[in-house]
């Protein structure tokens, strides 16, 4: 099949990016919620809620993705009487996951803000929630930038993997393009490319916001 046949194939394998892009986002909003409020718990909360999240990150954090792609599609959800679908499924064990990294990237933002301030922010009457959500936690965020910066280019290598339960993300397009037209080289290749630029121009954001909203003459800046 010539180059010219291979072209027909292209726009399939663009649209794959839409999808992947719909893993990201997806994944990346779920375990940024996930991370925020369970850093907040590790930093502030009780010690048996700790512990539970704890477990928690060292379960996502330790064990394949694509062995949570199967536990979850094929164990967990149907024993739960959860009907999900191969989306449904792929974009919330990748906010799982991923909230399991963001906790503890925040996390660490947390704990390089100078204790001190929260001790300013009760001095003045402000309640332990009312200095958290004012004064720590946008401090945090900001800090935070960078690594999320990180976790949205590794979020967005991991949506590959969800061609397993047959996605049809760019991975998954570029193979049964290279099926179709016996040409392997180039669906894969175009592939690259495209990740390249979904990572260039996520990184380059990501950049840019914490540019505008970093903390003047933070370690970080």
């Amino acid at each position: 099949m010539n180059l010219m046949t291979f072209s027909k194939y292209l726009p399939y394998i663009f649209e794959g990016s839409l999808w992947s892009l719909g893993l990201v986002l997806g994944g990346l909003g779920i375990g940024f919620a996930i991370g925020v409020t369970f850093s907040l718990v590790q930093v502030y909360g009780n010690p048996l809620l700790r512990r539970l999240i704890s477990f928690y990150v060292w379960f996502f954090r330790g064990t394949p993705l694509i062995v949570q792609l199967f536990l979850f599609h094929w164990s967990i959800f149907p024993a739960l009487g959860i009907n999900s679908t191969a989306l449904t499924t792929s974009i919330t064990v990748l906010g799982l996951r991923s909230g399991a990294y963001q906790s503890q990237i925040f996390r660490g933002a947390i704990g390089s803000i100078e204790e001190n301030q929260m001790l300013a922010a009760r001095a003045l009457g402000m309640s332990n929630w009312d200095a958290i959500s004012s004064i720590i936690l946008p401090q945090a965020l900001r800090i935070a930038i960078p690594q999320i910066s990180n976790e949205y280019s590794v979020i967005l290598k991991d949506s590959a993997i969800c061609f397993i339960l047959g996605i049809m993300e760019l991975m998954t397009r570029a193979k049964y393009a290279a099926i179709a037209t016996g040409i392997a080289l180039i669906p894969y290749l175009i592939a690259g490319l495209i990740y390249l630029v979904l990572t260039y121009i996520g990184t380059m954001f990501f950049n840019l916001i914490y540019l505008k909203k970093r903390i003047p003459d933070s370690v970080e800046g």
